[in-house]
């Protein structure tokens, strides 16, 4: 049987790697891309060839086919425990982490002094929008605290589109326990004793 893909472990959590967008990003659309967007394959992976050789009396009668085979739920249950959700988990305390710096006080912040030096030139500067109607514009860099939760943001909107879908796919090849991805998820992080990220 052909084994499904892993997903990355997670990076060393620092603030650096949280303000290193890129670096963020592409930890998260790696891991994406290992498990959720190949969920199809994945789940395909588990499917267990026939043990009984090919059945001639199997082709006299014309029977429509299943679009996908049901997966054994033991191994549906294996690949949710083992792949799925600590990939989630993984993803889940990266985004957490980043929230959390992104809301914390940043005394390291490189543009702290050009701001503070563009709004002081900003407060001396002459406002008259009758010779100039666009004297009155000015436009503060944002701290990198406020770019990074504006990206965690974004993050954590695709990460809950890409869980809703992954588990919708998850459901009808393994079968439907009626229970949203949170709640399998937080089930499992309860059985694991984790933190709920």
């Amino acid at each position: 049987m052909v084994q499904p893909t892993s997903a990355p472990s997670a990076p060393a959590l620092t603030p650096q790697f949280c303000f290193s967008t890129a670096a963020l990003r592409d930890f998260l659309r790696v891991s994406r891309s290992a498990i959720d967007d190949t969920i199809t394959q994945n789940l395909n992976a588990l499917v267990t060839p026939s043990r009984a050789g090919f059945d001639p009396s199997s082709t006299t009668q014309r029977s429509p086919q299943p679009l996908s085979r049901q997966i054994d739920p033991a191994a549906s249950q294996e690949f949710k425990d083992q792949v799925l959700f600590p990939s989630w988990q993984a993803r889940s305390q990266v985004l957490s982490y980043c929230a959390l710096v992104a809301t914390s006080p940043d005394p390291d912040d490189p543009e702290a002094a050009i701001r503070e030096a563009e709004k002081q030139k900003d407060r001396e500067r002459v406002v008259n929008e009758r010779l100039d109607p666009y004297s009155a514009r000015f436009f503060p860099r944002e701290p990198r605290t406020e770019q990074l939760a504006s990206v965690i943001r974004m993050e954590q909107g695709v990460e809950n589109i890409v869980r809703t879908r992954t588990w919708g796919i998850v459901g009808e090849r393994c079968g439907s326990d009626g229970k949203t991805w949170e709640q399998a998820l937080g089930e499992w992080r309860k059985d694991k004793h984790l933190p709920l990220a």
